[in-house]
């Protein structure tokens, strides 16, 4: 049973979170937010994911696909600092923002956990955690780029290459059933013995989100598959660049927290000598947020698996502001 739907944000929802960025706590739900370039669930699945993070009792996970390179790779574009990690510094410090409401900064933690033998960059902050795969961005048409070798999450989907690699050299994926099975470690591992999980994703259906792009798509599309028998798992799914057309539904405050939430991300690209989308933003998407939901069946029980391998190197923590040159 399917149905439309939008988030309201009641004023009691934006309580302080007192936890240390470190500490182990259990959570009444787990909720996955699925993108695949850093902006994604700002700019489509919001005040959505402000809600889960402002809930003490909602661990909520960020989990990035491609490292939103637009090409450049490990590239600085003539900048002070890679592309990549100018987009990253954005997602990071919109994360912060929600999480902090109106509670001091803490530090954060940020390490490199193995799974299924694959490294992953990953960042935990009071009730949240992000993960960055950094494969290569698939360009608009999912051709791929020339600066990272025309590799992409479509050519990769239909078999038209055998590897994917992370532009930072820190994994190399061989297969589509591996990258799933890599994400699927990952859900398993967040997701602790929450009853609650919640899976957050692109709209799959081309008739509600026509000409989205692939690499939307195919980050969609391995979510569902890595939790395909996840069966406990409420799936939300999102408009993405169609609902440009659609009217605005959110109201006032809602929309000022949207929009909020996305000028921190903005603001962060620009402290690393980036251009941001704002225009993009304001122009299309702002004040919308569309979403159809498929319920769970009962409730999820922890999953036997192995604890993800401590990181390679010791762990650095850094303090939760927007980072400056």
């Amino acid at each position: 049973m399917s149905k439309w739907g939008k988030f309201c944000l009641a004023a009691g929802l934006l309580l302080p979170l007192s936890a240390h960025a470190g500490d182990v706590r259990s959570y009444d739900k787990t909720s996955f937010y699925f993108s695949a370039h850093q902006d994604d669930w700002q700019l489509f699945m919001n005040p959505s994911a402000f809600q889960d993070v402002a809930d003490p009792k909602t661990k909520t996970v960020f989990v990035y696909l491609t490292a939103g390179d637009a090409g450049s790779g490990l590239g600085a574009r003539g900048r002070k600092h890679p592309f990549y990690l100018a987009r990253e510094n954005g997602a990071e410090a919109a994360v912060r923002f929600m999480a902090d409401a109106d509670d001091m900064p803490v530090a954060s933690t940020a390490e490199t956990r193995t799974f299924r033998g694959h490294s992953i960059y990953r960042v935990s902050y009071r009730n949240t955690v992000s993960y960055f795969l950094r494969v290569p961005d698939g360009n608009v048409d999912g051709s791929g780029y020339p600066g990272t070798k025309y590799e992409s999450l479509l050519r990769f989907a239909e078999g038209k290459i055998k590897k994917m690699h992370a532009i930072d050299g820190s994994a190399t994926y061989r297969g589509w059933a591996d990258l799933a099975s890599t994400i699927r470690a990952v859900v398993d591992h967040e997701r602790g013995a929450a009853p609650t999980v919640q899976i957050n994703v692109g709209e799959t259906d081309p008739k509600i989100n026509p000409e989205d792009h692939p690499d939307h798509q195919m980050t969609a599309k391995i979510a569902l598959e890595a939790v395909g028998d996840l069966a406990c798992a409420r799936r939300l799914y999102f408009v993405d660049y169609a609902s440009s057309k659609l009217p605005e539904n959110l109201d006032a405050k809602q929309r000022d927290m949207e929009s909020a939430v996305f000028a921190v991300n903005a603001a962060s690209i620009r402290a690393f000598d980036h251009s941001s989308a704002w225009h993009h933003y304001n122009d299309s998407f702002v004040g919308r947020n569309y979403f159809r939901v498929e319920e769970g069946k009962g409730s999820c029980r922890a999953p036997s698996v192995e604890m993800a391998k401590a990181p390679r190197a010791a762990a650095d923590t850094r303090t939760a502001v927007i980072r400056r040159d």
